[in-house]
């Protein structure tokens, strides 16, 4: 899923292409993707471009007479620019059109998420906001009240769009190496040392990106936003080594999800049960790294 280094890149190629803009016509090839029906999508026609805004994992389109259009790409679905009257096709889901060129929406797989809303008016569109702080508008006070509210696991309160707004799977990996921290501990044990360490970690690791994909999306069009950017350190990289310690990074599957940590960096060599793999193994669950390399070596 496109999380906040991802949006506000595709914010940043936008603004350049569209701002002031007319919107001159949608067209939308999928019934699944219009989530409204008041106002019409037809509204839009014609209406000038006047802001774009990233609201959590969204796009919004601030478009004359208060209409918005709040776009959620949801796990599979990606922005490309396209030449003018780009067709509608198995791939494009909806073509927005434009003076200069189009914007396609695709969607890759077979289960089509994304949606579209069409909303008048910024109380409509305050709503749409999950609620999560925005990590560089808040301090560390307020960034350990938010998690610590309740006692989740670090892994599921970063990636809580109610919680803290925009970090998802692929982001909350690297934090959570970067402060050298378990994804499974709660946020209640945490000591105000490691409080710190995520603190910094969190905006650290999010400003490299911001700074690296915002760097190339004022020179052209990010095409190849994917789950598994090249240069991360540990998401994605499962069983490659560690870029600090050089063990191999290991994973948690769940869902459509999975966790990548290092044990030696994060969890005291502690290697951490994956729920399919734990269940077949049961007591032969290997709970070490020395465990999990003599279990290899059988």
């Amino acid at each position: 899923m496109p999380e906040l280094p991802d949006i506000l890149a595709y914010v940043t190629a936008l603004e350049s292409r569209i701002l002031g803009q007319p919107l001159q016509r949608i067209r939308i090839a999928s019934p699944f993707l219009l989530r409204t029906a008041d106002p019409p999508i037809t509204e839009a026609h014609g209406k000038h471009v006047r802001e774009l805004r990233r609201i959590g994992k969204r796009i919004a389109f601030g478009l004359e007479n208060e209409l918005w259009l709040v776009l959620h790409l949801m796990i599979a679905g990606r922005l490309h620019w396209r030449p003018v009257n780009a067709k509608l096709g198995r791939m494009n889901l909806a073509v927005f059109d434009f003076p200069n060129g189009s914007l396609a929406l695709t969607e890759a797989g077979s289960k089509k998420r994304a949606s579209l809303h069409v909303i008048r008016g910024e109380e409509r569109l305050a709503a749409m906001d999950p609620g999560g702080i925005e990590v560089f508008g808040s301090n560390l006070d307020a960034f350990r009240a938010a998690l610590s509210a309740e006692n989740r696991t670090l892994k599921r309160a970063l990636t809580d769009p109610r919680i803290i707004s925009g970090i998802g799977n692929a982001y909350s990996d690297e934090i959570l190496h970067a402060a050298q921290l378990s994804p499974i501990v709660h946020t209640q044990k945490l000591t105000a040392g490691e409080w710190a360490r995520l603190f910094d970690a969190t905006r650290s690791v999010l400003s490299v990106w911001i700074d690296r994909f915002q760097a190339e999306a004022k020179t052209s069009f990010p095409e190849k936003v994917t789950a598994f950017p090249e240069g991360m350190t540990v998401h994605g990289r499962y069983g490659k080594a560690c870029p600090r310690c050089g063990e191999k990074v290991l994973r948690i599957r769940y869902a459509d999800n999975e966790t990548n940590y290092c044990a030696h960096c994060q969890t005291n060599g502690r290697v951490l049960a994956d729920r399919a793999l734990s269940r077949l193994l049961r007591s032969d669950w290997p709970r070490t790294l020395e465990e999990l390399e003599a279990l290899k070596r059988r």
